[in-house]
């Protein structure tokens, strides 16, 4: 039964699901964090990373909710459309109570909706947060109208900056190969329902961001986690470091956000990438 009342729902819940967009997940936890009881598990679903404090959601919920508490973290392929269509999806939840997880794909699979398993929270968390503003940039590129050579060339060395930063976080590359990293990029780069991916569009289009925010009714999530990678980048790495060769996608795409270049300059400086960078192993050199 839907309820506008979180006392009513939330003190009598087996599972609390937070879907509550990234920037606005503070603010709303604390006005409800009194009505879940310490041993209620809460699954999120949402992704990004706080721009303020550059916290990943499981970070975030530990703070608010507190660190003796359940979590568990679903990231994939997965418009919501689809899912209410019936249309096949599969997805990972990962916790590091891997019986929660369990329990959570045994309690939300169907013939439909797959739910695999993960330990791996960071990774999980880190993909799901970098492929938004990955599929920007293949939204810029499309609308730059770039080709399809040069969308896919931005999108692998998206997926490898997205391993550099998990494994900086202490994640794994495993499981940024899988449906929470590489698949749920390329729904996000190339999905027609794709908020980040339309969004990019519009701005390769010559569009102002403010113009565009202006006029959407949707959340494009890759915006404020762009501002954020940037400066998590930024306060994990030394000064010596260089992370514009680690992280081309992510601090070319903030920079073209924050207006300090067009998002034409942009993607020509990232296409420009110097020719010792590999694309066959780990990292890029």
């Amino acid at each position: 039964t839907a309820s506008a009342d979180p006392k009513a729902v939330l003190e009598t819940a087996d599972y609390v699901i937070h879907a509550v967009p990234v920037q606005f997940s503070r603010k709303f936890l604390k006005k409800v964090k009194k009505y879940i009881p310490p041993s209620t598990p809460v699954l999120s679903v949402s992704k990004g990373i706080e721009t303020k404090t550059c916290l990943l959601m499981c970070e975030l919920l530990e703070e608010i909710l507190g660190s003796e508490r359940s979590y568990a973290f679903l990231s994939g392929p997965s418009f919501a459309r689809e899912i209410v269509e019936g249309k096949a999806t599969a997805v990972v939840i990962a916790s590091k109570n891997g019986m929660l997880a369990k329990d959570l794909r045994d309690f939300m699979s169907s013939s439909s909706f797959r739910v695999f398993t993960s330990s791996d929270v960071i990774g999980l968390e880190v993909g799901g947060a970098v492929k938004n503003v990955i599929a920007l940039a293949a939204g810029m590129s499309e609308g730059l109208g770039l080709g399809t050579n040069a969308m896919a060339a931005l999108v692998t060395v998206g997926c490898l900056e997205m391993q550099n930063l998990s494994a900086r976080l202490g994640g794994k590359s495993s499981t940024l190969a899988g449906l929470s990293g590489v698949g749920d990029t390329f729904g996000t780069c190339f999905g027609p329902l794709s908020r980040n991916r339309n969004l990019g569009i519009r701005i390769g289009k010559g569009e102002k961001l403010s113009d565009i925010i202006k006029s959407s009714k949707e959340v494009a999530e890759g915006v404020d986690t762009a501002y954020s990678l940037a400066k998590l980048i930024d306060s994990t790495h030394s000064k010596s470091y260089r992370t514009d060769l680690k992280f081309p996608i992510v601090l070319g795409v903030n920079a073209i956000l924050k207006g300090d270049i067009t998002a034409k300059e942009g993607l020509t400086d990232i296409m420009s990438m110097p020719l010792r960078m590999r694309f066959e192993g780990k990292n890029m050199e």
